[in-house]
Order: structure tokens, then sequence, then C-alpha cells
């Protein structure tokens, strides 16, 4: 979630709105800081001269340790200093202090009062052959600093709060929004062009003219393969009557013809050649019916175990006959699905004939299985299977892989059954069998 928002274009605005705001604030409170905190340390430099001007006056230490003693008897030490140092060592003044290479130490006096936490700022002068020293607390400087302190935190909370509110406000309206037009491109991409985008009359932002744009595009779209299917459909149509006749035609043709005539074998290609075609055109013509979503009305619900054992006693004698074995692995409880079964067993039909037709000899498996809330009817062969690469492909009408245009067929089977399972909402998966090729079904489960 986090990261979602981050990647947000109005979060990531009001991140950079902040960014700005707060380096205003920052400049702004700097400089007045610096202005601020140079005129208090003007003002204690200015203290310090005129007390130490108070002082040049003294020709003696005894006269230095008098006018030391009065002022400190009257200063607090937690703000200013007064020490004099005699030539003697010894000290007078409100608090002790201490002059070595390492600088000035002032310390308080036992049982005095306490010194400044903030530290002082000192002045330090030699006079009548000893050390006086006057030092300013530095606890103005410090309040300033926590008073800064709180003023940045007090100004830069409020507007970072807002901003990253506000921001979060229209990323997760801008989010929805986004999910709305990418759930609706997922749509059109999966092939649904009836797919749109609600777009209320009144928007009109960039996010309303996308959903526009995205809406006519589809709609140009929908009609273009509305209108392609539909001369698809008309052209099959149209053409399949002729090729029927044809077909016919040269049967009578063949039949009339001695049978070890050359003519008699020319006619008998002549004529699978047409019965080809015709096979072609009304695979085409059945994908376009199915396309048109006409038969959801004739959906029931189907037994999906049922139907394949069906299948598996009716294809077994021609798997016999080729040399394969068809395994049956199925369930002794039903599994319903709603659909068309007329079309589950066209589908299914297709992938047993593509298996016995495109595999050497062997075992197919016909399965049968649950997984919540999804039933899967799955045909499995130990054959060559398909590369990674063309399973794409062999799903599209008419495609071919190259080892198999020397084989019956006409490129539609699997096409048939990709038809058949967007009519369902199923999903269709070609996958490694290792060996062969392992051809999934998944559709929902029926509940009543």
């Amino acid at each position: 979630m986090f990261r979602t928002l981050l990647r947000s274009t109005p979060v990531r605005q009001a991140l950079g709105l902040v960014a700005v705001a707060g380096l205003v604030n920052l400049l702004t409170l700097g400089l007045a800081y610096l202005q601020i905190r140079d005129g208090i340390e003007d003002t204690l430099h200015a203290n310090l001269a005129q007390n130490m001007a108070g002082f040049r006056i003294a020709a003696t230490p005894a006269a230095i340790a008098a006018l030391v003693r009065a002022e400190a008897e009257v200063a607090d030490p937690a703000a200013r200093v007064f020490v004099y140092i005699w030539p003697n060592g010894r000290t007078t003044g409100n608090a002790e202090a201490r002059l070595d290479p390492d600088g000035l130490s002032i310390l308080p006096r036992p049982g005095g009062r306490p010194l400044s936490a903030a530290g002082y700022l000192p002045q330090v002068e030699r006079i009548a052959g000893g050390v006086l020293i006057v030092a300013e607390s530095r606890a103005p400087l410090a309040e300033l600093s926590r008073t800064f302190l709180r003023l940045l935190i007090f100004s830069l909370a409020p507007t970072v709060l807002i901003s990253l509110g506000a921001g979060v406000l229209l990323a997760r309206r801008s989010a929805r929004r986004v999910a709305r037009i990418e759930a609706t491109l997922d749509q059109l991409g999966a092939g649904d062009l009836s797919a749109r985008l609600p777009v209320p009359d009144r928007e009109d932002d960039d996010f309303a003219r996308i959903g526009r744009g995205v809406n006519r595009m589809a709609a140009a779209q929908e009609s273009s393969v509305a209108a392609l299917r539909q001369v698809s459909a008309d052209i099959a149509h149209d053409l399949r009557t002729p090729m029927q006749r044809i077909a016919v035609l040269l049967s009578d043709l063949r039949e009339r013809l001695p049978p070890d005539a050359p003519e008699t074998a020319i006619a008998a290609r002549a004529r699978d050649e047409a019965e080809r075609a015709v096979a072609v055109f009304r695979a085409l013509l059945q994908i376009a019916q199915i396309e048109g979503g006409n038969t959801r009305a004739r959906f029931a619900p189907v037994d999906l175990a049922a139907l394949a054992r069906t299948f598996a006693e009716l294809y077994d004698p021609t798997a016999e006959e080729a040399g394969h074995r068809l395994l049956p692995d199925l369930p002794d409880t039903p599994v319903m699905v709603l659909g068309d079964r007329t079309l589950l067993g066209q589908a299914l039909a297709n992938l047993i004939e593509n298996a016995l037709r495109h595999t050497a000899p062997g075992p197919i498996t016909i399965s049968v299985g649950t997984d919540a809330g999804t039933a899967t009817l799955t045909v499995r062969d130990t054959g060559p299977g398909i590369p990674p690469d063309e399973r794409d492909k062999v799903l599209r009408r008419l495609y071919r892989l190259e080892r198999s245009r020397t084989t019956p067929g006409h490129g539609l089977g699997l096409s048939l059954v990709a038809a058949i399972a967007e009519l369902h909402s199923a999903e269709l998966a070609l996958d490694d069998a290792e060996p062969g090729l392992r051809v999934s079904l998944r559709l929902p489960l029926y509940s009543t």
C-alpha cells in the first residue's frame, strides 16, 4: 500500500510541494534565526564591554577586587559572572575561574549559586597584575535556538500533514480511477471488446478525457472486429453451399468413372479437398456463432465427469485402431459446471482428436478434477508437444505447426476450443507434460 501511494503522481506532487514549502520555511526561519542571534550576540558583547569598562578606572588589585565583590553580590552567576584572579592566584567573585592552556574554565564557588547550563560568553583582561573575567550567560542564545526549533516544528508539521493528507486523498481517488482504466484495458486486451469505462458527463478532467478516449477506441475496435467477423461469416456461409455441391458432384463423377481410370483417383482427391474446404467453412461459421454469444441462452448444468466418460468410451475404439490407449481418470461423483453440453463435448472431442492425430501411438489421459471452486478438464498425451513460443499461435485460426502440415486437419481445432473456453469464461492452458502436451480447461464450478 505504501509503495503504491509513493508511485502515485498526486502523492509525489504533494511530497514535492511539502519539500518546497519546507525548504522555504527553513530558509526563512534560518535567516531570521541568524539575524536575531547576531543581534543577541552583539548585545552580549556590548554588555561585556560596558561592564569591563567600569573596572578599568581602578588601579590596584584591592580596588578591582572591591568592585568585583560589589557586582558579584547583586549578580546571579547563572546570568553574569564576575571573577578577579589576584596576582597571587586568589580569586574574588561569584564563581571560580581557571586559566589553562586549553582555555578558560568557569566553575561554581563552593556553597555558591549554580551556574548557567548553557555556558558563557567571556571577556578576559589583565588588570593591575591580575586577571579580570566578565562573562555573560549564553542562555538567551540557547532559548532562541529552542524557540526557533519549536517554530520550525509547529510551522512544518501542519504543512506536511495537510499536504500529505491531501495527497493521499487525491492519490486514493486517482488510484481508483486508474484501477478502473487498467481493468477495462485488461478486459479489452483479453478480447472483451464490449468493456467500457464509466465516465459521468459532468466530469471533464484528465481522467475523464482519457476514459472517453478509451471508450471511443474500444467502440471503434469492437465495430471493426464485428464487421470483420461478419464478413468472414458471410464469406464462409456463401461459399459453404457451393463447395458442398462441388463435393457432391465430384463424388458423383468418381462413381461414374471406371474404377481403374486415372481420372477416378483425381476425382477422389478433388472430392477430398472440397470436403476439407467445407469442413473449414463449417468450423469458421461455428466459431463465429460461438463468438456471437447467442449460445449462452442454452447454458444449463453439465456433469463434466459424465461428459468426459461418454467421450472416452466413444473414442476408445478409434484410439485402439490407431495404436493409442485412452486412460480415463475421472471421479465417481458429479462435477457440475454451467455451460452448453454440446459445445463442451465439441471442445473435448477436438482435444482428443488432436492428440490422436499428432502423436505417436501411446497413452492419452483424460482427467477431471476440482480445486478451490474450479473444475478442470485435462487431456494429456506423450507426443512431441508444442514449443512454448508457439502455444499462443496455435490458438489462432488456420495456424498450423510446421511439422503438422503433412497431417490431416485445417488448423481450426484449437481455435474452436479457445472460442468455446471464452464463451464459458474458462481458462485454456497449454503446458508441457514432460513428455507431451497437457491441455486444460478450467471452469467455475456450478452451485445451486
